[in-house]
């Protein structure tokens, strides 16, 4: 075999801190918001909360400052890391404009009349795991590969992301090293907390979790696990004859062993937190009202307040601007004031382009789906992929998934996370492409209206939706049924 040399080109993308922090910036709710805020306040001093048209103050100052030349006298060994950094590849031109978006007062409540209403964050689940992670004797890099993982567990407590994809965001997004094994053996660890079934990589998975938490000694535990290990398929496709015969079950044993199995959770996240539905409360994102018939979006930003550059800090940097000659340790101290400055100019931006990209994401969802806003009718959801989103405000899929996944919206007809508007698409007889939501939706109202003593099985709740025009397989109905929360006809039935 013939070895070749050669030179070739790569091109790597790496995040800068600014992105970085943007991103989690990003996946704060707006319930937290003031939170994170206070938080950096206490690190950086130089960060303070005031009027609007400070920063323009600061700059001046700064641009003065760095026209002295005094940069150029660091001490030896030191480098302001922070001067590397070009802060305009994510900050756009009209950010300053952002902090304009607020509630109005005239036509409608007073949105800070919120603030009497408890809330409740939508973070049971996530808290949950991570007061458990906190219980685990990890270093530091392991802390932030677990914070991951349980970061990419789906509503029900599902890992759906491949390993190798998560090492993949460790390294793009976070800078860490790590290989499939370490993230793997922290996977385990995570499984073991409760609820049980957490973090699992499939139904099988998340059954069998559940299984041996049980008392495996019991005969019919460790049936059950047999079961779902060697005859998981022929188990979903309901084929316990198969099962029977291939395990040597009498009847008895064979319901038994079921009745283990169906007691089991398929959502182990789906419970945590939603005991008391009636008293739980979200804070909006975002206020869509219909004037007339034209919509009007705006942003809640009573959590974020304006933020400037500390007067005292300005008044220092000058202060060192108009000295003399300056000491090793007057560079030491210039070079710390800038870097704070620096640091607090960089997460007033950062938060610009959070509401920046919240409200650009958001008005194009609600362009998209304009006739649902108007009608409040699921029917008139149009197919939604993030995708189209991306498109149509230049920003990544990935950026556009986290705005959806972690927002909420406030209509006339409640307030929708904004996921609830991303559905795919699917064709009726006469070549029209129509929401899954809508599928859902009809499927959700023949089920309602069915004899609870007669109810319908999948089969027949597939025949009167393709009797309505909509071209579905009977897999798929169950999948809908499932996602709606509907258990099969069987448990539907009432005697």
């Amino acid at each position: 075999m013939a070895l070749s040399q050669g030179l070739y080109q790569k091109q790597l993308q790496k995040l800068s801190p600014q992105q970085i922090q943007l991103m989690k910036l990003l996946q704060v709710p707006t319930a937290l918001l003031e939170e994170r805020i206070k938080e950096e306040m206490e690190e950086n001093p130089a960060l303070e909360e005031a009027e609007e048209g400070h920063e323009e103050e600061y700059q001046e100052a700064k641009d003065e400052f760095e026209e002295s030349g005094e940069e150029d006298n660091e001490p030896d060994g030191s480098e302001d890391e922070y001067d590397n950094i070009d802060i305009s590849e994510y900050v756009s031109d009209g950010d300053d404009e952002i902090a304009d978006y607020k509630l109005r007062d005239d036509n409608y409540p007073d949105p800070d009349e919120h603030r009497t209403i408890p809330i409740k964050v939508e973070r049971g689940f996530n808290e949950l795991m991570l007061e458990q992670l906190g219980m685990l004797n990890l270093d530091e890099k392991q802390e932030k590969i677990a914070e991951q993982i349980i970061g990419n567990l789906d509503d029900d407590g599902y890992l759906r992301r491949e390993i190798s994809a998560i090492v993949d965001d460790l390294a793009f997004r976070q800078n860490i090293e790590t290989n499939e094994l370490e993230v793997g053996e922290l996977v385990l660890q995570i499984q073991q907390f409760d609820p049980p079934g957490i973090a699992a990589r499939s139904l099988q998975e998340c059954l069998l979790l559940q299984l041996e938490r049980k008392d495996i000694r019991d005969k019919n535990v460790a049936m059950a696990i047999k079961v779902l290990e060697k005859y998981f398929d022929e188990f979903t496709k309901k084929h316990y004859e198969k099962i029977q015969r291939g395990l040597d079950l009498s009847d008895e044993q064979l319901r038994s062993v079921i009745n283990q199995i169906i007691k089991l959770n398929p959502k182990p996240a789906g419970s945590v937190g939603s005991t008391n539905k009636a008293e739980s409360y979200v804070v909006p994102d975002f206020f869509i009202y219909n004037n007339n018939g034209k919509l009007e979006l705006t942003l809640n930003s009573r959590n974020a307040p304006d933020l400037r550059i500390s007067e005292g800090y300005r008044d220092m940097l000058r202060d060192y601007d108009r000295g003399n000659k300056k000491d090793k340790r007057q560079r030491e101290a210039v070079m710390f004031i800038k870097q704070k400055i620096d640091a607090a100019k960089w997460f007033i931006d950062a938060i610009k382009q959070r509401q920046h990209t919240l409200i650009t994401t958001m008005e194009a969802i609600m362009n998209y789906q304009h006739a649902f806003f108007i009608s409040g009718d699921e029917t008139d959801l149009r197919p939604m992929i993030l995708k189209y989103i991306a498109e149509a405000t230049h920003l990544d899929i990935s950026t556009i998934s986290r705005v959806a996944n972690s927002k909420f919206v406030q209509t006339e007809f409640g307030t929708y996370r904004l996921k609830f508007f991303f559905s795919e698409s699917l064709q009726t007889d006469s070549g029209e492409e129509v929401s899954t939501r809508e599928v859902k939706k009809i499927l959700s109202d023949i089920i309602a209206e069915e004899n609870k003593k007669h109810p319908h099985s999948d089969e027949k709740l597939t025949e009167m939706l393709q009797e309505k025009g909509y071209n579905i397989a009977r897999r798929t109905v169950a999948k809908y049924r499932e996602q709606l929360n509907i258990p099969v006809a069987r448990l539907r039935k009432e005697l």
